[in-house]
């Protein structure tokens, strides 16, 4: 999916490139900020619900390890952070 901005000052823009999550995927990269807080880093920009439930998981096509809630997200300088709470725990491999 791209997002285009109207051209309002003559200036030529190219399209954003922005990716829709419907789960968190780690990768292992996750960093406990707290008991149940984490934080993901992830390049490019994405999308994530905010305040509902997703699954967690540590490769995209892995065994969901658990749920959470994204309570924070920021997208810049192409990334995007990631504030999750982990509401339920499947597993802790």
């Amino acid at each position: 999916m791209e997002v285009n901005i109207p051209n309002q000052f003559g200036v030529k823009q190219m399209g954003m490139p922005l990716e829709i999550q419907t789960m968190i995927v780690t990768n292992g990269k996750e960093k406990r900020m707290e008991h149940n807080l984490f934080v993901l880093q992830k390049e490019g920009y994405r999308l994530y619900p905010l305040d509902v439930p997703l699954e967690v998981r540590r490769t995209k096509h892995g065994e969901a390890t658990g749920q959470a809630v994204v309570k924070k997200l920021v997208l810049e300088n192409r990334t995007t952070i990631v504030t999750y709470e982990l509401i339920a725990l499947h597993s802790i491999n």
